[in-house]
């Protein structure tokens, strides 16, 4: 496989040995980027000056700065790096030049990581795209015609098209793990609160967003253990009176393994060509050893659970809309009864809701996340999609629930599929997703494993156990020279 393509853990790997040199590898990425990228747009922000600089001087670096010494990065556009512009996608924001790092990105810098670029975004990360009026829109390197996914959708296409070593998103409706399922990579969301958010915010904004985490994507799930190693913990406000200790458990097989497996549910229906491929998953990890159940669920109902996130989810990003939008909710919340089941209707409603309704809904999100812990006494993963297709041709026009997904031959609201998202993720859970299937032989399919609270390491080895002995990173044909 094309050096490119390399885990970032491999990249070290070989950097430390001095099998290649920083300066080397930062140079094929610069060349593949000036090959690949206008195609893409996946990288929409960078200095590879600046990155030569840095690798030249991780070359001649007496010492290694940390396990991460010499590999080229990029992060996505959401993020400050000091310097660079820091958008999410708007306008007005072409001037919000970041004084200093991110904190996620100071300690991968301190890791000896070279960050020399951002990758594309949607407007205010609101979408399962990544197009937005200063940077244009970001293509799928399966399928140029289709999305890489949103909002971490350039991290994901740059990873896959062998652009960067490593990637760092944010993800707060499957914004890390649906880019991963779209283009075939690694990415996880840890669990809330577990890694600092400074310096990932619209300007002003301090408030620690409700649901949302920043965490890492990746070509292996290796690379994802290895990088939330390094950006895990609280920052030195916080650090005063805790410490990070997640628990570690190392797999040697699938035997044993307790998993229970959902791929589709009515509340969200989800095509053959994803929820046969977990179910094609799920019958190799039984034949292998593990024990496998398509019954075991939480104690409540998926269908209340969706709604419970709808309400939690556009509560929490009710701050960032833009005023057409305020005023959009503002209206529909006048003309659509409470029970409306649609997408618009719950989304209005939470957007303009009174905090003692925001707490009714919060209280049922913990009584919920008590009874996954429940389940998690019982099982070590659950097994689901991440979305309800594999990646979906661009559109762009009109609004999110307005466009169309094919799922088992029928039309379905992009919306709806946000059920996979919200289902754990509400509940502030951690979930890894690893790619297990090419569809048609054309398009990536990846699997969603959740797990329990703090049980990160746990759903990031689940994943290394598939990439080990089921199915691993393939690089898109186009771009595999």
């Amino acid at each position: 496989m094309n050096t490119a393509f390399w885990s970032a853990t491999k990249l070290a790997a070989a950097l430390r040995a001095k099998k290649i040199g920083a300066l080397e590898l930062f140079d094929l990425y610069a060349a593949r980027i000036r090959q690949h990228n206008r195609a893409l747009n996946a990288i929409c922000v960078m200095d590879l000056e600046a990155g030569r600089k840095a690798a030249r001087a991780a070359d001649r670096a007496k010492g290694r700065k940390g396990p991460l010494h010499g590999v080229p990065m990029t992060v996505k556009e959401s993020f400050d790096v000091a310097g660079w512009p820091t958008t999410w996608g708007m306008p007005e924001n072409k001037g919000n030049v970041a004084r200093r790092d991110a904190l996620a990105v100071e300690r991968l810098k301190r890791a000896g990581a070279v960050v020399f670029g951002k990758t594309n975004v949607p407007v205010l990360l609101a979408d399962w795209q990544s197009f937005n009026p200063i940077y244009g829109t970001t293509n799928n390197p399966w399928d140029l015609t289709r999305t890489p996914g949103g909002s971490s959708g350039g991290s994901a296409a740059a990873l896959a098209a062998g652009l960067t070593g490593l990637e760092l998103g944010s993800d707060i409706g499957a914004s890390i793990r649906n880019p991963a399922h779209y283009c075939g990579v690694y990415g996880h969301k840890p669990t809330w609160g577990i890694c600092s958010s400074r310096g990932h915010a619209l300007p002003g904004s301090a408030h620690p967003g409700d649901i949302t985490s920043i965490g890492p994507l990746a070509r292996s799930a290796e690379d994802l253990r290895l990088a939330l190693s390094l950006i895990a913990g609280p920052d030195e406000v916080d650090g005063a009176g805790w410490k990070l200790a997640l628990p570690r458990r190392a797999l040697a097989s699938f035997r044993g393994l307790r998993v229970a497996v959902m791929p589709s549910h009515p509340t969200a229906e989800v095509d053959a060509t994803v929820s046969g491929a977990i179910e094609r998953l799920a019958s190799a990890l039984a034949k292998r050893g593990a024990k496998v159940s398509d019954k075991a669920r939480p104690g409540f109902e998926p269908a209340e659970a969706h709604r419970v996130y709808l309400a939690l989810l556009r509560a929490a990003t009710s701050n960032r809309q833009l005023p057409q939008h305020v005023e959009l909710w503002e209206a529909l919340s006048k003309t659509r009864p409470r029970e409306d089941p649609s997408y618009e209707g719950q989304a209005a409603h939470a957007n303009v809701m009174r905090h003692k309704e925001w707490l009714g809904w919060s209280n049922r999100r913990h009584q919920m996340r008590l009874l996954w812990a429940e389940f998690f006494k019982s099982w070590d993963a659950l097994l689901c999609p991440t979305a309800a297709t594999p990646a979906f041709p661009h559109m762009q026009d009109g609004e999110r629930w307005e466009r169309m997904v094919e799922v088992n031959g029928r039309p379905q609201p992009s919306t709806t599929q946000m059920f996979w998202a919200g289902y754990s993720g509400m509940c502030l859970l951690p979930s890894t997703v690893a790619p297990i299937e090419l569809s048609g032989g054309r398009l990536p399919v990846g699997v969603q494993i959740v797990g329990p609270q703090h049980g990160d390491y746990q759903t990031i080895e689940v994943a290394r156990l598939i990439e080990k002995n089921y199915f691993a990173f393939t690089p898109p044909p186009g771009f595999a020279d």
